[in-house]
């Protein structure tokens, strides 16, 4: 068999192609747009109806029921519906897709090509092994390879729902910026039967889709570095990135959410990097050369070295810095903006594996914190974190009436249980913490997804103003139920399994650490019934049936196909689950 250590341009080619794929991509996508070529989203049609404002309708699709054009995004802004520029709160018709352009396909290369090294390194580092190149600066183990698996997963269902997002976009006339949709308006609204400028749409087609490869490339990078500067640089190029994508649609309230989320993130990680740089001088002192003293392996071997006062408050910056981008207390408040205005399908990223990087992050340090200074210090500051993100989250949960804020308080939940799983540190609970971190990874790319395909069907992320979706589109509302099941913990789906995990070994580790599982079960328990009664609530009721798109579903399909299957039996992936575990035990 060949071994990557045998092959040094292999390895290389490996470690690079994660993050240089997707960046290749986006420059592709990214030219598309200067030159204006290449087939972008269906191009819409304008219906005037007499004494109406004029809405776009997608050539071919199922026209919107009468009169759920609104007028303007400043008096949807105003109303507060996250996005709803056109949209009356009646049901509009779903668009149909006529099949996809080539140029729409291309954006799954990344997913693939990520897929597919997680893939290769996984046989290498399998066995506990570690492989590395460009002078260890790159460097892959089984977190590496578990968490490029959960990445690109999620990449590609994020991926394969965009196009049919941006078309509904379009088609429901809710975007009506020509940043977003390439169709130029006047003040009182497109004239009647106005068609887009073809380097108007290419040019905002292809800057979507080049901000997210650009995304997945900076969140592959801060996976595979092993050089704690690098993995900070790279995710304040998530931050970068993801703003402009936040901000996409160009309403007041998206707008606003980017700047929210721009300047709370960034203040996470100014902390962030001054705990970098504290532990970069605490390692200096220790006498580890300036080439590697942000090198993760050599600052975990020579931990013991580290002087523990600088080292305790240079973790705990970077934990609070990182914390922000992960959804933690208390830098967490940009999340729920972010979520609802962003994309559905970037949504999807930022709270399927965003959160999880950032956490990734946490969780290297942690190992370092916990042999410099031992398990007491990190163990009370992690769980004091996510027994109040959780109790937070609950309580916001109680009292929401948007569904993809909904979704939003719900990642911090989750976020809070990998949370406290790393705060117990056994090996259960190493391998629980993970395998939530996928779990929740499919499941929430499913939810926002689904997500928003409702807002095009229906007009409106008001809870209240959903009725009847299983009736009118049954496929749709079943996959968003099985989603918001599988977030709340039902079997079959991973998630059940890793949430039983980390009770077992809160229960099983101590005094103090099972009063603290038995207050986050019970505020599990009233996150999941604000979850359950509204989510019964947009499904349930009478409703008439409309078309629905197989093109929108499947990859919702796809993703609750894999939770499923890693709940039911981990099968090649349960050794590389306990291997990556290993990696963040205790010294």
């Amino acid at each position: 068999m060949l071994r990557l250590s045998q092959e040094p341009a292999l390895t290389a080619l490996l470690l690079t192609a994660p993050a240089a794929a997707p960046l290749a991509v986006a420059a592709a996508y990214a030219l598309i747009g200067v030159t204006g070529r290449g087939a972008p989203l269906a191009v819409p049609t304008v219906r005037q109806e007499a004494g109406r404002r004029p809405q776009l309708v997608e050539e071919g699709a199922v026209a919107p029921s009468r009169g759920t054009a609104r007028g303007s995004a400043s008096l949807a802004d105003n109303r507060g519906e996250a996005g709803d520029a056109s949209a009356s709160g009646k049901p509009v018709g779903a668009s149909r897709a006529h099949g996809r352009h080539p140029a729409d396909w291309a954006g799954l290369t990344s997913p693939a090509a990520i897929l597919a090294c997680g893939a290769l390194l996984a046989a290498e580092v399998g066995d506990g092994g570690s492989v590395a190149a460009y002078s260890g600066l790159l460097r892959a183990d089984a977190l590496t390879v578990w968490m490029l698996l959960v990445v690109g997963t999620v990449a590609l269902i994020a991926c394969a729902s965009a196009p049919a997002y941006l078309a509904g976009e379009q088609a429901t006339g809710r975007a009506t910026d020509p940043a977003v949709t390439g169709v130029p308006t006047g003040h009182g609204g497109p004239p009647a039967r106005a068609k887009p400028r073809v380097g108007e749409k290419s040019k905002a087609w292809g800057s979507y889709h080049a901000l997210v490869h650009a995304f997945l490339a900076a969140m592959c990078l801060a996976v595979v570095t092993a050089n704690l500067g690098v993995l900070w640089v790279a995710i304040e190029a998530t931050t970068i990135v993801t703003a402009f994508l936040v901000g996409h649609r160009h309403t007041r309230n998206s707008v606003e959410a980017a700047w929210k989320y721009v300047v709370i993130c960034s203040a996470g990680i100014a902390l962030a990097f001054l705990g970098t740089v504290l532990i970069y001088y605490a390692a200096r002192q220790a006498g580890i050369s300036e080439a590697w003293a942000l090198d993760w392996p050599t600052l975990l071997a020579r931990a013991h070295q580290l002087d523990p006062a600088v080292t305790r408050l240079g973790i705990t910056l970077v934990v609070l810095g990182y914390g922000a981008k992960a959804g933690l207390v208390p830098l967490h408040a940009w999340l729920p903006d972010a979520h609802s205005q962003a994309p559905a399908p970037v949504s999807a990223l930022m709270s399927g594996v965003l959160l999880s990087v950032a956490f990734a992050a946490i969780l290297r340090y942690r190992v370092i914190a916990d042999a410099a200074l031992g398990a007491d210090f990190t163990r009370v500051l992690l769980a004091g974190i996510a027994l109040l993100t959780l109790a937070l989250a609950a309580g916001l949960l109680l009292a929401q009436r948007d569904y993809k804020r909904m979704l939003a308080y719900s990642s911090m939940e989750h976020m809070s249980l990998i949370a406290l799983g790393a705060a117990i540190g056994s090996p259960l609970a190493l391998s629980a913490a993970l395998l939530h971190i996928a779990g929740h990874g499919l499941a929430k790319a499913t939810a926002f997804c689904a997500s928003g395909q409702i807002l095009h069907l229906r007009g409106t992320s008001k809870i209240g103003r959903v009725r009847g979706l299983i009736a009118q589109a049954p496929w749709l509302g079943a996959l968003f139920g099985l989603a918001v099941l599988a977030l709340l913990g039902f079997p079959p789906f991973s998630l059940f399994a890793s949430e039983l995990a980390i009770a077992r070994a809160g229960f099983a580790a101590g005094t103090g650490l099972a009063w603290a599982m038995a207050a986050a079960l019970l505020l599990v328990l009233i996150a999941f019934a604000a979850l359950a009664v509204r989510t019964a609530r947009m499904l349930l009721g009478p409703g008439e049936p409309t078309r629905e798109s197989p093109a929108a579903l499947w990859p919702l399909a796809l993703g609750l196909t894999a939770c499923a299957a890693l709940g039911i039996a981990a099968g090649p992936l349960g050794d590389l689950l306990t291997q990556a575990a290993a990696v963040l035990e205790r010294p």
